[in-house]
């Protein structure tokens, strides 16, 4: 049975695998709490998130720890890549014939531009960001002749609100936890906008932001604790780098690796592609699908024509998008069909993906010159 103490963060739950298996530890309503408000990112300080979830101050710290070194959580610091000179990036999800993969994985980790490499058994998922490309110029192709029979990419200006949801994991599990909206989703990738929004940095502001994007790999290194590698107490020029949006500061979430949360869990992964029928605007069946499906995707890409979603859900032998709920709520399936065509969906195990590069985004900064 879950542990229905909130303030009980240090006890044992028991949960047994799919499968029968290994116990595996199930999270208190204190932890699933305290993730959900930690994937807000630093939009909101740590006296705001307690006074949101309503828990003592040592279990909201004993609790972040745990996350931490579980592996729930992660920091990264994601750049706006059009200030890097990186205007253009690609999101490209491929079934490999099964003896080509380790090649498709191989390629895309040798490959600089690639930020984010997630390969199963089944499919492999890439985000790649790419510097603008010179009239009449060729690049090399991310998928190679001969890899796969079926691929779906998508390349996008970043320089535009093209991707509202980068990766943002605190729609979904605020729902999961049962709290009154939230603090930062949907937060996106790039899309500065204004006169200077895709102005290449400064070498000055390029130093503050390679120091911030190599910050959580640093601490590894240096053994520092992984949960204390957030904006606190940062020097100024790095501190308004954040402030302007060149940098963000976000906590990502390791669904395969996160336990249920009063027997409801997240640990599938749905990709959804489709293109959008005439008259459709993007923006129009996000909110639907927030406000009426009560889905929260944690990936939204589109060129205005294409769409790449990604969603959490619970996993089963019927693929499915979203959460379980027992509150009424608009089926998915069909408003995707309003809204689409051509639709491709894709569910895989979340525990079945391997991060062979996992938002490694220092990969941006090769040059030790970077650092100012």
């Amino acid at each position: 049975m879950f542990n229905s103490d909130p303030n009980a963060v240090g006890r044992r739950a028991p949960y047994l695998a799919a499968g029968g298996g290994v116990p595996l530890r199930a999270l208190t309503e204190a932890e699933g709490k305290v993730i959900a408000v930690l994937l807000g990112g630093s939009g909101t300080s740590e006296r705001e998130r307690l006074s949101r979830i309503q828990i003592p101050r040592s279990t909201y710290h004993a609790a972040r720890k745990r996350a931490y070194e579980e592996g729930w959580l992660t920091d990264r610091y994601v750049p706006d890549p059009a200030g890097l000179g990186r205007p253009r990036v690609t999101f490209t999800v491929v079934r490999p014939y099964v003896d080509r993969l380790p090649e498709v994985v191989a390629a895309w980790t040798g490959d600089a531009s690639n930020m984010l490499t997630w390969a199963s058994p089944q499919v492999v998922l890439g985000v790649f960001f790419r510097e603008e490309i010179a009239p009449k110029r060729k690049e090399r192709p991310i998928v190679q002749e001969g890899w796969s029979r079926w691929t779906f990419e998508l390349t996008v200006d970043i320089r535009g609100p093209s991707v509202p949801v980068y990766f943002d994991y605190e729609g979904m599990w605020s729902h999961l936890a049962e709290l009154a909206g939230t603090s930062t989703y949907p937060t996106g990738l790039g899309g500065l906008g204004g006169e200077d929004g895709g102005a290449l940095l400064t070498d000055h502001q390029r130093w503050a932001v390679r120091e911030l994007v190599v910050r959580p790999f640093v601490a590894s290194t240096e053994g520092r604790a992984s949960h204390l590698v957030g904006p606190l107490g940062l020097p100024f020029s790095q501190r308004r780098m954040l402030k302007q949006g060149r940098v963000v500061h976000r906590v990502l979430l390791d669904a395969g690796k996160v336990p249920p949360l009063r027997g409801r869990g997240a640990d599938q992964v749905t990709l959804v592609m489709g293109e959008f029928k005439a008259g459709v605007r993007p923006e129009t069946l996000f909110g639907t699908l927030t406000r009426e499906c009560r889905v929260f995707p944690f990936l939204y890409a589109t060129d205005g024509h294409r769409l790449l979603l990604g969603a959490l859900g619970r996993g089963s032998s019927t693929p499915s998008v979203g959460l379980p709920s027992t509150e009424s709520r608009r089926p998915v399936l069909p408003t995707l069909q309003e809204s689409l065509q051509g639709i491709e969906i894709i569910a895989e195990s979340a525990a079945g993906f391997r991060p062979a590069v996992d938002h490694r985004y220092d990969r941006l900064f090769p040059d030790p010159a970077a650092r100012g």
